[in-house]
Order: C-alpha cells, then sequence, then structure tokens
C-alpha cells in the first residue's frame, strides 16, 4: 500500500475521503489519543467522584492525580509512538527494536508509566533479552493500550502473522496468555474499522474471544471503576462500544466509569476512531489534543499503512 504522506508541519491535513483507509488510519491514532487525553483527567476516580467534581466528563482538560497539561497524553499514546518509531526504522516488527524504543522512551522519565512495564524494560536492560517469561499475573492491559501499530502495520495478514507480530512488542513487558487473547481480539476490531467493516464482525469477534476464553464474558451489567487487568478493562470497552452509536458518546461512556481510564479511552479511542471515521471525532477535541502529539499520530498513521506489506 501507497500513500502520499499528508502531513504538514504546522497544522493537521484532515481532509482524506470519507471511508477511505488513510482517513481511518489517521482517525485510530486521533481517537486513541484523544481517548487517552480525555481519560487521564478521571483515572483512578470512581463514577460517583466524577459526578461530584464534573457533573460528566466530557471535555479535555487535564488535570487529574498526574496534573496534566490540557491536551497531553500519557504512557499509552508514548509506548505507541515509540512502538511506531521501531516498526519503521527497523522495516517491520522486531522485538529488539521494540525493547530498545522503550527502553528510550523510559529514560525521558515519562509522566506515568506502569509497574510491569518498568519491571519489563529493566529485564531488557539487565539481560539484553526482549521477552519476559510467561507470567500468570502479567495479564494487564498495558501491551494491549499500545498495540495499535501493530494493527495498522499487519492489514492484510493472516491471523498467524498478526498473532507473532503482536507477541514480540507485547512480550517486552507482557507475557500472558489472557493478554494475548484479548489484545488480538482488538487488533482484529480495529482492523474491522479500517477496512469499512460492519458492526456484525465487530460483534463476532467479541464472540469468538468469549467463546476462547469465558472470562472475557460481558453483560448489561454496567462495568465501574475498571481495573488494570486486561479482562475489566475490554469489559467496560465493550460494553461502551456496542451501546452507542457514535465516537463523541462511546468515549463519553467509558471515561466516566472512572478507573483507568485512559487506558480504556484509548483502546475504545483507537477502535471507535478506526470504525466511525475522522468525521465522527469532535473538533473540540482534535482541538485540545497537544499538536505535536497530534501531527506525530497522523504522520504515523500514514506511514505504518504505507509501509504494510500484506
Amino acid at each position: 500500500m501507497r500513500f502520499a504522506l499528508a502531513l504538514k508541519s504546522d497544522a493537521l491535513a484532515l481532509d482524506f475521503p470519507t471511508n477511505s483507509l488513510p482517513n481511518r488510519a489517521v482517525a485510530a491514532y486521533l481517537g486513541m489519543a484523544i481517548g487517552d487525553a480525555l481519560g487521564a483527567t478521571v483515572e483512578f476516580l470512581t463514577p460517583r467522584e466524577i459526578v461530584a467534581q464534573y457533573g460528566e466528563h466530557r471535555d479535555i482538560v487535564g488535570g487529574g492525580w498526574l496534573r496534566l497539561r490540557k491536551g497531553r497524553v500519557t504512557d499509552d499514546t508514548e509506548m505507541s509512538l515509540a512502538l511506531g518509531r521501531s516498526i519503521l526504522s527497523s522495516g517491520g516488527v522486531n522485538a529488539d527494536a521494540a525493547a530498545e524504543a522503550f527502553s528510550a522512551w523510559m529514560r525521558t522519565k515519562p509522566v506515568d508509566i506502569g509497574n510491569t512495564v518498568r519491571r519489563g524494560i529493566r529485564h531488557y536492560r539487565q539481560t539484553g533479552e526482549p521477552e519476559v517469561p510467561l507470567h500468570e499475573y502479567d495479564a494487564g492491559n498495558g501491551a494491549c493500550m499500545r498495540t495499535l501499530p501493530i494493527a495498522l502495520y499487519t492489514l492484510g495478514a493472516d491471523v498467524a502473522t498478526i498473532a507473532a507480530a503482536h507477541r514480540a512488542q507485547a512480550y517486552v513487558t507482557h507475557h500472558n496468555l489472557v493478554s494475548d487473547a484479548g489484545t488480538l481480539a482488538v487488533i482484529q476490531m480495529v482492523q474491522v474499522g479500517l477496512r469499512g467493516g460492519t458492526w456484525q464482525e465487530l460483534r463476532d469477534l467479541t464472540k469468538a474471544l468469549v467463546a476462547a476464553d469465558e472470562r472475557y464474558a460481558f453483560d448489561r451489567r454496567r462495568m465501574e471503576n475498571p481495573s488494570g487487568y486486561i479482562v475489566d478493562t475490554l469489559h467496560a470497552v465493550f460494553q461502551a462500544l456496542f451501546a452507542t452509536d457514535s465516537f463523541e458518546t462511546a468515549l463519553i461512556d467509558v471515561v466516566n466509569r472512572g478507573g483507568d481510564a485512559d487506558t480504556t479511552g484509548a483502546i475504545l479511542g483507537m477502535i471507535a476512531g478506526a470504525f466511525y471515521g475522522l468525521e465522527a471525532i469532535p473538533k473540540r477535541w482534535l482541538a485540545a489534543l497537544e499538536k505535536d502529539t497530534a501531527l506525530e499520530c497522523q504522520e504515523q498513521a500514514l506511514a505504518l499503512i504505507a509501509a504494510a506489506p500484506y
């Protein structure tokens, strides 16, 4: 696939044809960053605390426990961009390149970093091995939150190839079969959106995930205050996605559940961005996102689909 990069030095170029792959790829990346920035404000709050402080949290305002600037993103977006750079610079998905990129990112003293991620990067630095051992307690959402570059770069590949690419980056920090299953489903859901697929295809992927692992089963009982456990995270994401009918309502729904809201926002943002497209993203959210972050998201989205070999 070859597309001319539409990046401009000082502004986003958002005039991609409706329903085109560049449109949906850029929407997925910007959607992830917006979900991250929106959710970070209310991360670790309960729904009741969110209501008390914000009523309904609808705007990117910064703050939160990290005291972020308005429009600032967290590790979800930063690690995704680091992974994307490693894919583009090394010519493919490479565990060593991903591990080195994550290590370089950690040296920047990021505003937020998970314990499992920190431990995995330290393991790489100490041993030179870009893979942590299989661990039953590493079923966090840290590999899933940064998986968008894999979804973009492996578009058109078979499931085995996609799964191998996922493992190459995930196992730097998260080596867990439950996490693998949930993350692969998210990658496939993003790719349904990128291809202009249907609502039913998204539902079928969640049904297949539940059939393979009943822990992922979800119903109408609202998952509130979701933890960083991948199952809790995806319960909230799937419920919000299927209970709403737009990018905006889905993101507002999921971040107002509180808990690990920057990550539920980021994961839902990448799926819903790909599915609904750029036109569905509120202009007030695009305007609030830090310019440098928004520009790099657009540039990387276009570069990854252009480089995809499948």
